[in-house]
């Protein structure tokens, strides 16, 4: 399988994963076409838009919420106030459904992944997936977690509240039984999340203690129209970056109302570009495209007036005038002192051939 993810990341390389989780179903309905035609819709214009990696949530409503869990969303956006009932509308998919979504982004050339909520779809899951991601809602749940890191893959690990005690507990269990890489994901789990709570700093403290993981971002804000948020996560030290991805930002409820689409994936990707092409190489010295300015906008020794042939020259025969093509100011303690070889004009720039060397 192809590893995009794992090998953009290693290579410090910007990594954008579309966070389809199961808005696929609500596509399909606002299209009037099957869940699974919507989900293959949406894979396909992730990869026109240039993302790199597609992710889906994996899960049965009654293997993950009590029937009585109340809701942790903005209940303006998302009406069902019962995960057990939301999530029971989004659950119909099994591993054959996501085997063919797999082939299919193998097709095209995208990563596909899916978060597993428990542990059978874990199991059949890994086949299909390079990487394992664990949600910010399972980070504490640390037999899971070892479950999922004995596979022996690397982990998205998402540490949305969650505090650093919990945090390095949860990498201990992961580390106990895999040597992959892990990716910390800051995230905040708040939905919509906003601006002001971002909180995007953290992403430089989990960079600074964890020098030794791969720091990302997984984003719950709603797009902003110059990709400000990823674009300052990204500066900030995030390489991978998942954002909930929908083709319609104004179907209502799930996971649309703070998605990005297809069009915010293209600004994020050339807005990170541009970053890219700005940061440019970390070597200390010149660009050659510098070359020419270099030479022509630097000064040289150049005599004040005539020096005749014989001359012994002092430091008052001598001024610095641009271009830099004669000797550099910075050399002046090889010249003094020097006898003239040939006669030097006024206002003549100095060559080390016109003195006795």
């Amino acid at each position: 399988m192809n590893n995009t993810i794992m090998d953009r990341a290693l290579n410090n390389e910007f990594v954008l994963i579309a966070e389809i989780g199961v808005n696929y179903y609500d596509i399909a309905v606002k299209e009037k076409i099957t869940p699974m035609e919507a989900a293959k819709l949406m894979i396909k214009e992730a990869k026109d838009a240039g993302i790199h990696a597609v992710k889906f949530q994996t899960y049965k409503a009654e293997t993950l919420a009590a029937k009585d869990s109340p809701s942790y969303w903005d209940i303006s956006e998302e009406k069902t106030t019962s995960q057990y009932e939301l999530f029971q509308k989004y659950d119909s998919f099994n591993y054959e459904d996501y085997k063919e979504l797999y082939n299919y982004c193998k097709d095209l050339n995208i990563e596909f992944l899916s978060t597993a909520f428990d542990i059978e779809s874990a199991d059949y899951l890994n086949d299909l997936m390079n990487v394992y991601k664990i949600s910010s809602s399972d980070l504490n749940n640390l037999p899971f977690v070892e479950y999922q890191s004995k596979k022996g893959k690397p982990v998205l690990l998402s540490v949305g509240a969650s505090n650093e005690e919990e945090i390095e507990s949860t990498i201990k269990v992961i580390r106990k039984h895999n040597n992959e890489p892990i990716v910390l994901m800051h995230c905040i789990l708040e939905y919509p999340t906003p601006f002001s709570h971002a909180n995007l700093n953290r992403i430089v403290s989990l960079k600074n203690k964890y020098s030794n993981l791969i720091i990302g971002y997984s984003d719950h804000t709603k797009p902003d129209e110059n990709a400000d948020v990823i674009k300052t996560a990204y500066n900030l030290g995030a390489i991978v970056v998942e954002k909930h991805y929908t083709l319609d930002k104004s179907i209502p409820g799930n996971d649309h109302y703070h998605a990005m689409d297809s069009n915010d994936a293209r600004k994020i990707i050339e807005g990170i570009n541009f970053i890219d092409s700005l940061r440019g190489s970390y070597d200390i010295k010149y660009l050659e495209t510098e070359r020419q300015s270099r030479q022509n906008a630097r000064r040289s020794l150049v005599a004040k007036s005539k020096i005749e042939k014989g001359t012994i020259i002092k430091k008052d025969m001598l001024t610095f005038k641009r271009p830099g093509t004669g000797i550099s100011p910075s050399k002046i303690n090889s010249v003094l002192g020097k006898k003239a070889i040939k006669t030097i004009s006024d206002d003549e720039i100095i060559q080390f051939d016109m003195i006795d060397n």
